[in-house]
């Protein structure tokens, strides 16, 4: 189906400046390709189609085909087939689970020939993303209805499950991002608060769980006292009528009463532990008495957040040692310094960082990278691509690569803001939320910060899945931008 008579000339209606964008990042994507994947000995023509960068290339010409076919397509197509477009990307999932074949212990390729195979997962995000658009752009949406939060959920949750069956967990963990649009659709941020603070009591609970404190480990200890706090700024946020003060005041007296009164009434060291524990039961009874004093539901969900807190906390160590994969423990250790494994898990991150430090300020210069050149760091033209622009370009060149992509999420949400409908302002949100994810997942990865989860760099990384991924969900999006700006 062809756009409509009053988007004929892509030219005056298209944003330019996102293109252009669009351009550079691919470019110094493909010069990146070339100068990781160069061998001085055996050197080849950055145009070899028979090299890495020269397939490359033709995975560039293929998504420029691509874009413009995407921009002369009518804007209604993306709206109308969104939910079509949906169910055919959630069959495809279930391809390579059933007949893939398995490629470094997953099952997430779809092998067309030797030499091209596709990554559905690639693709779905931006399924997932038309979906949502379509759905909350609905004119009785609401984020705080059960049965609509329920459905968004559902639609991201689906083919979370499935990526995860292909052993795919970087992959799946993608699909988190989304979650970021809802908070511009109105999701109240007690969820994202709740989202941090697991994250944060995982991270401690885990990382300190071996020192012990009598009753609980340092890591629970730390927890225990974080979950007060929070849970005192939680009350102060959302109760009018009460001030946290009182709340951390008894809270901290009775677990010090307990370390004060045990020693000199028993005789024994403090046990920290149990102070601990003791704060934590003083605060759940002062909140029931306030519950039942004001008959108010704040006191009873901070209850609740408390206990599940402490029982997410007390699971940790299960949920690490048995639904955690061996590969994932050892990552997770890495990037808490729980272990160093320089020859094993540890060992790519350690050799990116080796890279990226060696660059210095200005970088060794184009092809002049002695780290990516003597293959030192694995996977160096894919997930470690950016560990190239760190030592090739150094820190300006890698503050440059920041800066693009920083340009690019703004410019997508300047885009997303300006629309007229629901619909394209939220398939906008998705875009830039899946840019940003990936972008501060894949950098974090490489220096140190975040596990090695395994996703690429947008525009960067090699291969056909990953650039025509990224160039469907950006270039949908333009055009139904252009749509806006034409009327």
């Amino acid at each position: 189906m062809l756009q409509d008579k009053a988007d004929d000339h892509i030219k005056g209606s298209v944003d330019w400046f996102t293109i252009a964008l669009y351009f550079i990042l691919i470019i110094c994507g493909w010069l990146s390709i070339y100068g990781s994947s160069y061998d001085y000995e055996h050197a080849t023509s950055i145009f070899d189609l028979a090299s890495r960068s020269g397939k490359q290339l033709i995975w560039i010409g293929t998504s420029l085909v691509m874009a413009f076919v995407l921009l002369k397509l009518d804007s209604k197509v993306y709206d109308v087939f969104a939910y079509f477009i949906y169910l055919f990307f959630i069959l495809l999932l279930l391809v390579p689970i059933i007949m893939g074949p398995e490629i470094k212990g997953s099952r997430s390729w779809i092998i067309i020939t030797n030499d091209i195979r596709l990554q559905p997962a690639e693709f779905a995000k931006f399924a997932v993303s038309l979906a949502l658009a379509r759905y909350i752009s609905r004119f009785n949406f609401m984020i705080s209805k059960r049965k609509d939060f329920a459905t968004v959920i559902g639609i991201i949750l689906i083919p979370m499950l499935l990526i995860l069956m292909q052993n795919e967990t970087g992959s799946a963990l993608v699909y988190v991002a989304f979650t970021l649009m809802l908070y511009r659709e109105g999701l109240p941020g007690i969820f994202l608060f709740l989202g941090l603070a697991a994250v944060v009591l995982f991270v401690v609970g885990l990382k300190y769980s071996q020192i012990d404190m009598g009753l609980i480990s340092l890591g629970e200890f730390i927890s225990i006292i974080l979950v007060i706090i929070s849970s005192a700024l939680l009350i102060a946020v959302y109760s009018k009528k009460r001030s946290s003060v009182p709340i951390l005041i008894i809270t901290f007296g009775a677990g010090l009463f307990v370390a004060a009164a045990i020693p000199a009434l028993i005789g024994f060291h403090v046990n920290w532990g149990l102070v601990a524990i003791v704060g934590l039961a003083a605060l759940v009874i002062y909140l029931i008495v306030l519950a039942r004093q004001q008959w108010s539901k704040i006191y009873l969900w901070v209850i609740v957040f408390i206990i599940g807190s402490f029982s997410f906390v007390a699971s940790t160590n299960y949920l690490f040692n048995d639904i955690l994969q061996p590969h994932q423990q050892m990552r997770i250790k890495v990037t808490l310094g729980m272990e160093d494994d320089l020859a094993g898990a540890g060992y790519n991150v350690n050799q990116s960082k080796i890279a990226i430090g060696s660059g210095g300020f200005l970088g060794k210069g184009f092809l002049e990278g002695t780290q990516t050149k003597l293959k030192y760091v694995p996977e160096q033209d894919t997930d470690f691509i950016f560990c190239t622009v760190g030592e090739e370009q150094g820190f300006v060149g890698a503050i440059v690569v920041l800066l693009l992509f920083l340009t690019l999420i703004l410019r997508l949400i300047y885009l997303s803001e300006r629309q007229r409908e629901t619909f394209g302002r939220v398939y906008g949100y998705c875009v830039a939320c899946v840019f940003l994810w990936h972008v501060a997942i894949n950098i974090g990865m490489v220096i140190g910060l975040t596990p090695v989860i395994g996703i690429p760099l947008p525009f960067f990384s090699y291969g056909g899945s990953s650039l025509w991924g990224f160039t469907l969900l950006l270039f949908v999006f333009l055009r139904i931008d252009m749509k806006r700006k034409r009327r």
